[in-house]
């Protein structure tokens, strides 16, 4: 597939969504990757719909272009097979709860001994030690304690989670950061011992929050829900057009609030003392948005685009899924591209992000059947028979 990554060797024994995605990333830029799941049962994101032809479409795009093998780490033969595995990869990637691979003689000395450079992601809900370790986490759980519900949603409405689980991809996201913040001193001196990476996905979340914490330490300042108005910036929100499509405002700079203001025919708001700078603006935002929002209701959409194109404003039209995919700069980028499957023939799915010039990445086909590579596993990798492959698949092994 290409990437800046190749060479990279990564075992993934985590499940569902944060943790593999971060293997996914490290796919995406050419590592190999091989995914682990129990046997019989597999990862259950396997399962998450929606589904076509039986097939979660969902765990195809999340647990692309890696191999898939089973192990059953719970059995001493399951252990024996995952320590010959392991002195051939770089990287582990694992979020069973806090203790559980020690419980089984996995402890980091042991897993050192067997590979010494290696890099351990362990990711979990609260982090591996503190009060709430044990405590299982899913999305809405690290999102709501982290701090990012209580922000989200209509001033006196409930706080508001989005349409997909934020909190495992920004866990991903920070797992992919972090092994290769990693593997940085280790590819200058090769010789230096391993290094165990401890990621709360909790604090993932509220790593975001940013000034938040210093707000209200010094200010006493605990932000309430906006809905679509920024606390920070105005005039910003969301306006619908004539034609019921929506919109979205922005800019908290003055030459953008210029350029917003031509737009729409209302230079004239720039030289108003209400609106002289960003925090007057945010004073006053009721009137500015009540402005934008006449005027963008009495057009169609195609007119308010153009209107702000033209002026160099920041507003956009808000995106579905199927404007998305026809958009002419998605298109022109290829960035959802359209990859080969096995099961479904072929399957759409976002493209590498970032963009490297001379390692350009590639996404691997969509994530296959349960236990797929276990014959180049435990055949190729490790030298087992077909016939020692065959007793340990009777024995739900592998």
């Amino acid at each position: 597939m290409g990437g800046p990554l190749q060479g990279l060797k990564v075992l993934d024994i985590a499940t569902v969504l944060a943790g593999p995605f971060t293997a996914t990333l490290l796919a995406d830029y050419g590592a190999d990757v091989l995914k682990l799941e129990l046997p019989g049962k597999g990862d259950g994101m396997r399962a998450f719909p929606p589904l076509k032809d039986g097939k979660s479409l969902w765990w195809k795009a999340a647990q692309r272009g890696k191999r898939h093998g089973t192990l059953d780490l719970r059995k001493a033969a399951g252990r024996a097979l995952f320590k010959r595995l392991l002195p051939q990869f770089d990287v582990l990637i694992e979020n069973f709860r806090p203790g559980t691979l020690d419980r089984w003689g996995l402890t980091r000395e042991v897993l050192w001994a067997l590979q010494p450079c290696l890099v351990i992601l362990r990711v979990s809900a609260f982090g591996q030690d503190g009060p709430y370790a044990g405590r299982p986490g899913f999305a809405r759980i690290f999102e709501a304690m982290g701090g990012l519900t209580a922000i989200t949603g209509e001033r006196d409405g409930e706080p508001m989670h989005l349409g997909v689980p934020l909190g495992d991809s920004i866990g991903g996201l920070f797992g992919a950061i972090g092994v290769l913040a990693a593997l940085w001193p280790r590819a200058k001196a090769p010789s230096l011992p391993g290094e165990e990476i401890d990621l709360s996905l909790t604090e993932g979340i509220t790593r975001l929050l940013d000034f938040l914490p210093g707000a209200y330490q010094h200010l006493g300042v605990v932000p309430a829900r906006n809905g679509n108005r920024s606390p920070y910036s105005a005039p910003s929100a969301v306006y619908r057009t004539r034609d019921q499509h929506w919109v979205s405002m922005s800019g908290s700079l003055d030459s953008m609030f210029a350029n917003n203001c031509r737009a729409i025919g209302r230079s004239d708001l720039v030289d108003d003392p209400r609106f002289v700078d960003n925090a007057s603006r945010v004073q006053h935002e009721q009137e500015l948005n009540e402005i934008f929002r006449s005027w963008v209701s009495l057009h169609d959409l195609d007119t308010v685009l153009r209107a702000f194109r033209e002026a160099s404003g920041t507003l956009s039209p808000i995106y579905t899924i199927d404007q998305i995919v026809s958009d002419p700069q998605v298109t022109a980028r290829g960035s959802i591209v359209s990859m080969a499957d096995r099961d479904i023939g072929c399957l759409q799915m976002p493209a590498v992000v970032p963009r490297f010039l001379r390692q350009p990445g590639l996404p691997g086909e969509g994530a296959g059947e349960l236990g797929r590579d276990n014959d180049e596993i435990y055949g190729k990798r490790l030298g087992l028979s077909k016939a020692e492959i065959a007793a340990l698949r009777a024995e739900s092994v592998i």
